[in-house]
């Protein structure tokens, strides 16, 4: 069943408009597995299905509608949580576990628990690891300033570590990584 559960999610965020999407919910996965290689199901799933609304055009939040960013990942993390849940309710799986992954999509943004915490973790050590070039391709230098820090800001000590430690090929994105990762502490 699990492995049916991740096609389908694979499936879906496939069509995303956004080409990494599906590369970045693997490596979120791969991530909380480094974190806590003793992740449960209910966390796994999580990792892979925390981003999905984005894959669904018709159902996306759309970010231009919020003037507060945290209130615009607020909005995107209820959003996904939902349509997991739906998702998840296909299956014959236990009702405590699509609780716990709706929950976790709900606050992976911003944490609040263990495993929500280890899941803000791992899906922002993604975004440095796969996304971040893509998105600097998209967006001004400015933007791209502003989402490192946002980002570099939520991880954990532990996180900040890893990430600290990774490097861009374009120069202009490496030199922007830096003074953020030199400015915050």
């Amino acid at each position: 069943m699990l492995k049916n559960i991740e096609s389908e999610i694979e499936r879906i965020i496939s069509k995303s408009e956004i080409p990494e999407d599906s590369k970045h919910s693997k490596n979120t996965r791969a991530w909380v597995l480094k974190l806590k290689p003793e992740a449960d199901i209910s966390l796994q799933i999580a990792a892979l299905g925390h981003d999905i609304e984005r894959s669904i055009k018709e159902l996306k939040i759309n970010r231009e509608y919020y003037s507060d960013y945290n209130e615009f990942k607020v909005a995107h993390a209820r959003n996904s949580a939902k349509i997991l849940y739906d998702l998840l309710s296909k299956y014959d799986l236990n009702q405590t576990i699509r609780y716990k992954v709706s929950d976790l999509v709900t606050h992976h943004e911003f944490g609040g628990n263990p495993e929500a915490n280890t899941l803000k973790d791992a899906d922002s050590i993604s975004y440095f690891d796969v996304n971040l070039p893509f998105y600097f391709q998209r967006n001004s230098k400015r933007e791209t300033k502003s989402r490192i820090m946002w980002g570099y800001q939520r991880l954990s000590d532990k996180a900040k570590s890893i990430v600290k430690n990774f490097s861009y090929d374009n120069i202009e994105l490496e030199s922007l990584f830096r003074d953020v990762v030199c400015e915050v502490r």
